[in-house]
């Protein structure tokens, strides 16, 4: 799974700093599990490791298509939690997109889209 995670930094030639990879790990609630294979975790055990590979190379936006779609509600809010701290702590910005009404109305922005036009 620590593979999984570091997987851009490796593709772009870039060291992996034990440090922050275990306060990725730690953020994730992962740090028990950093050994296993994919197919060792829960569903949101995969989906965290997909946003610790996002969140890695500390980028300025994450855009997240239905993060949580195939979750189920205590994986689906541990992953909105997340993503929240992440907004919080590393100051970067969340484009979600997500069909869970619940979800939307913990944004700080809702933006709407029906039949392909923006709704305000």
């Amino acid at each position: 799974m620590e593979e999984n995670i570091t997987l851009p930094l490796n593709l772009d030639n870039k060291k992996v700093e034990q440090q922050k990879l275990d306060e990725m790990l730690q953020l994730l609630g992962l740090q028990n599990r950093k050994n296993h294979l994919p197919n060792q975790l829960s569903g949101g055990q995969q989906q965290r490791t997909s946003i610790g590979r996002a969140l890695i190379t500390k980028p300025a936006i994450i855009l997240a298509d239905e993060p949580t779609g195939n979750l189920d509600s205590k994986a689906s809010e541990e992953i909105v939690e997340l993503l929240k701290k992440s907004n919080r702590d590393y100051k970067q910005t969340i484009v979600m997109i997500t069909h869970n009404l619940e979800i939307a109305n913990q944004a700080d922005r809702i933006i709407k889209i029906e039949d392909g036009k923006i709704i305000f």
